[in-house]
């Protein structure tokens, strides 16, 4: 665990009480603070009285009387669409309103630390898709190369508690847009910008107040060194804002698909090689079509943006070549679920962005494609040009006729329920075909969250095939 420094001996109100709610309530406590914590469900504010921790409701008047500082959980809105009655009375009380990521940076380097050979490093990891394939990616690269890593952030544990860090420790962590937007401190050493499309518009009122929480990351954190994905304007504009000239390698530039010129430093994947460029000349190149953990064009671009982060680090392309081929991939993205009679069952769950979807069906050449769910701001038109690929598509979810009628041109059948897509795409799926979940919508019209869709397709996929 990581002790919250800077609050010894006084009281910080703790707002949402789920899993970082309640350890960045344990680290306050490591850290001699005084954690005066509230959620608005019931069997949440017991679970943390059974841990003795102290409950108040924030949103009562004078609650926040004597609180130096409110530590608010990622999922509670704190601006848009509305911000949290006890959000909204700290801004009234004059009590600053942070979160567990600004806690960790201000918290994690150590007195210690003066004593260390080599200074632990903070990669962070941003972007619409591919943050935790490419946090993942980081940190597996990281220990087969035989460097100390921890996992942290949006995927596995929260940032307050992994372990404090030894003499050359690294900590990989990923960051949603939730947690950039409001950390008052944002310190990594090397930040990552995986690639941008809409998202969370209604939290973040907008594209526009999307891509800026994102950019706070860069903007305001001052990282030594970037990895920009610029397959998109956002990211070029942000490379750009960045980097001093065109041979400034504080910068490195990554794409999927397009070849990357310049002096500056660059990394890029175009038919499934991966290439890195500096000064002007090629210094090392990966083929990436072996690497069974890594399908597709989507995921050629987190392996550039790893490699990049890691080379940051010092490690060498044949080290990093070696750890790619050993990567298993990460369950709900792009995961090979079963092959039977030359039919494959990918699940991609995580895909709940019409982007996601649109890269995870670019991946395969014949697809039985199951879709559907909660849709999102913007609609499908961006997936009508990526559905060359697709043989058909089984529609589930409360409104599967209403999704079904934004994808003109291809056979559509509406399942409503996984148990039968999954039957009618594997009965109807040919040798050489895949059938792939990527729903293109969120997932909480049927399941709580995408794991527990993506399981579902599973436990349907084995059921079928007995």
């Amino acid at each position: 665990m990581i002790p919250v420094r800077g609050y010894e001996g006084k009281t910080v109100a703790v707002l949402g009480l789920g899993r970082s709610g309640l350890t960045t309530a344990r680290a306050l406590v490591a850290g001699g603070a005084l954690p005066l914590c509230w959620d608005d469900s019931q069997p949440a504010r017991d679970a943390a009285e059974a841990e003795g921790l102290t409950v108040a409701d924030l949103t009562r008047p004078g609650a926040l009387g004597g609180v130096a500082c409110l530590v608010t959980s990622p999922g509670i809105p704190h601006l848009y669409p509305a911000p949290h009655a006890a959000i909204a009375a700290a801004w009234d009380a004059g009590v600053p309103v942070d979160n567990d990521i600004g806690l960790f940076f201000r918290s994690f380097a150590t007195p210690e630390w003066d004593g260390f050979e080599q200074v632990p490093k903070v990669i962070a990891v941003t972007g619409s898709n591919g943050k935790s394939t490419t946090s993942a990616l980081i940190h597996h690269i990281l220990q087969s190369c035989g460097r100390r890593a921890q996992l942290a952030g949006n995927i596995g544990r929260g940032v307050l508690d992994i372990a404090p860090a030894q003499d050359g420790d690294a900590v990989v962590i990923e960051l949603s847009s939730y947690q950039t937007d409001l950390a008052r401190a944002l310190t990594p050493d090397v930040a990552v910008f995986t690639n941008f499309s809409p998202d969370h518009l209604d939290r973040h009122a907008g594209i526009g107040g999307y891509f800026a929480a994102k950019r706070r990351l860069f903007s305001e954190g001052g990282p030594d060194r970037a990895v920009i994905g610029v397959d998109e304007p956002e990211g070029r504009y942000l490379a750009n804002q960045l980097a001093e000239g065109a041979g400034d390698d504080r910068v490195i530039r990554v794409s999927s698909g397009q070849k990357l010129a310049g002096e500056g430093w660059s990394v890029f994947a175009r038919k499934g090689f991966l290439s890195e460029w500096r000064r002007g000349k090629q210094v090392a190149a990966i083929d990436l079509r072996a690497v069974a953990g890594l399908p597709g064009a989507h995921n050629h671009q987190n392996a550039c943006a790893a490699y990049a982060a890691v080379r940051t680090l010092g490690l060498g392309p044949k080290a990093i070549e070696a750890a790619l081929q050993t990567y298993p991939g990460l369950p709900h993205r792009s995961q090979l679920v079963a092959e039977a009679g030359g039919v494959r069952f990918v699940n991609d769950s995580k895909a709940t962005n019409v982007d996601a979807a649109a890269k995870a069906l670019a991946a395969f050449p014949r697809i039985r494609w199951i879709c559907g769910g909660l849709e999102k701001e913007g609609g499908l038109s961006g997936l009508v040009p990526h559905l060359g690929a697709v043989a058909k598509a089984y529609v589930i979810g409360r409104e599967a006729a209403a999704f079904a009628r934004q994808l003109p041109g291809i056979e559509i059948e509406i399942c409503t329920d996984m148990a039968r897509a999954v039957q009618s795409a594997a009965r109807e799926a040919q040798p050489g075909e895949v059938v792939l979940l990527a729903p293109a919508a969120a997932s909480f019209d049927q399941y709580d969250n995408f794991e527990r869709r993506g399981e579902d397709f599973m436990a349907q996929v084995r059921a079928y095939l007995g």
